[in-house]
């Protein structure tokens, strides 16, 4: 359904906004990394600050429930399934957003005031110079602030610090009444933290006010393997409880990689060579963790030691411990390097049919034993992350939904369906998807999705749990026309139509 109305783009043209609307050049709107999903808008918005934003949903609000208008705010284009699309409505360019530039406070109690636009690698390089830096991280970077809160934002120091929801002061939202508010824990208090973790529901996000700490210069990089899954997982479990530990910590699940550890070489360093160049993974399922320490020179002996005496805990196969020492900056950009080799190739604009879950600690070996051992063919078409995580960090007056337990893991199937190598590889992986689901549902695993897409409203009902009233009040007070994010498939824009 592709709003070709001309009374809709006349209503429009009549705004009046510093930016500018766009008619004609809209198909960029409805592609997304998914690569899935394309569903063109009406009008893209590139707005020249928070105003426009808000003149803009304000105008729509004001058309009424007559209108099919919908808006959807637009990132970098990270969704995977269409949820930042609008079908006929308005595309918001968040990235064209320039109305408020990121600007650091130095102090007792760091902070960065950033454009709900500016993609979180802009946002380092801004607080690097100050020699400070966010907290919490996502493993990709080029994603925006206001996208990546909209979820949640989680990676390998959520275990410490919580997601990245958990470290904001303050937002400046545009309501679905096209109202422009400020909200934190003191002032608009609903408001903010409906919208954190909110799926861009109750608002669009145009400006946040993150929490910042001193940002080390140098990263220690280590990786070993585990051949045995309850060895792997337990040691993640008691390394994210020690007080004094590594920094970040994520998992991987490697199925049948034959010359692993010599593609690590390339970047890290064996501890022994002689003993990992005789390493051989046998077709073995194995399991890699990946944890860092930071430090800077004038620390470097005493980072030792404690890479040492944690590591003394763990029990990896010992042939495979690779370590080797990047800045911090090149650590938490890590996975752009991947991009542009995959981008030199073609295999990046691909379908991306990605699962994302959220498992109840207590269930993570009743799902490997089911998912590793039986439904995932003998390789994965991309990374498989698993790695812990505690409720303790997440503040559960955000939208954000999560099991209920304090350990639980994030388990990320991160596949690529590229068309040239298999015609079929989307539907396989799709397929795979099902019947992990599937498995869940039989199991009673009781799992979340993290950046959940579902079709049907029993099913986000279900998701949200017995948060479902609360969630759906907020989206009624804030966005009572329905208008926004309507790509996230949770609540149906009703249109009145004149007799």
């Amino acid at each position: 359904m592709h709003v070709s109305d001309p009374s809709v783009a006349s209503s429009l043209e009549s705004l009046r906004i510093d930016g500018n609307l766009s008619f004609h050049d809209v198909s960029l709107a409805a592609r997304d990394f998914g690569n899935r999903y394309r569903l063109l808008p009406s009008a893209v918005l590139h707005p020249s600050s928070a105003a426009d934003v808000a003149a803009t949903v304000r105008h729509v609000f004001r058309m009424g429930s007559g209108s099919k208008l919908t808006v959807a705010a637009r990132g970098h284009g990270h969704s995977l399934q269409g949820q930042a699309q609008a079908d006929g409505g308005i595309v918001v360019r968040m990235e064209k957003l320039p109305g408020c530039e990121t600007k650091v406070h130095d102090g007792e109690q760091p902070y960065v005031d950033a454009s709900g636009g500016a993609l979180w690698f802009n946002v380092l390089l801004e607080c690097l110079k100050h020699g400070l830096a966010p907290k919490s991280w996502t493993d990709y970077l080029h994603l925006t602030v206001g996208g990546t809160l909209s979820n949640a934002g989680i990676s390998g120091q959520a275990f410490r610090h919580g997601p990245q929801i958990s470290n904001v002061h303050l937002l400046e939202i545009v309501t679905g009444k096209g109202e422009l508010l400020n909200c934190s824990a003191e002032e608009n208090a609903d408001l903010f933290y409906a919208a954190l973790g909110g799926l861009g529901q109750v608002g669009i996000i145009t400006r946040a006010r993150i929490a910042l700490e001193p940002a080390p210069k140098m990263v220690r990089w280590i990786r070993v393997l585990y051949s045995d899954f309850a060895s792997f997982t337990e040691d993640q479990e008691m390394l994210i409880a020690l007080k004094e530990t590594f920094d970040y910590i994520e998992g991987f699940v490697i199925i049948n990689r034959t010359g692993l550890l010599n593609n690590w070489r390339s970047s890290f360093n064996p501890e022994n060579p002689v003993q990992a160049s005789k390493f051989d993974s046998d077709g073995r399922i194995l399991f890699c963790l990946e944890m860092t320490k930071n430090f800077d020179q004038d620390n470097a002996e005493i980072m030792n030691q404690q890479v040492e005496a944690l590591l003394s805990k763990l029990r990896y196969i010992p042939s495979t411990l690779f370590q080797s020492e990047v800045s911090y900056l090149e650590f938490l950009d890590r996975v752009h390097v991947s991009e542009v080799k995959l981008r030199s190739k073609g295999l990046w604009e691909v379908p991306h049919p990605w699962l994302n879950l959220l498992i109840p600690r207590t269930r993570i070996r009743d799902f490997a034993a089911e998912i590793f051992g039986k439904i995932l063919p003998d390789s994965n078409n991309g990374p498989i992350l698993l790695y812990p995580l505690n409720k303790s960090k997440w503040d559960n007056r955000t939208s954000a939904v999560i099991p209920d337990e304090e350990i639980f893991y994030l388990v990320a199937f991160l596949s690529s369906a590229p068309s040239s190598s298999d015609h079929d590889s989307l539907g396989r992986a799709l397929k795979q998807n099902d019947r992990i689901l599937d498995f869940c549902k039989q199991a009673d695993i009781r799992m979340k999705q993290y950046l959940p897409y579902y079709t049907m409203q029993e099913e986000w009902r279900a998701h949200f749990g017995d948060r479902w009233e609360d969630f759906a009040r907020r989206k009624d007070v804030y966005d009572p026309l329905y208008i926004l994010a309507p790509g996230q498939r949770i609540f149906q824009k009703a249109v009145l139509r004149s007799s």
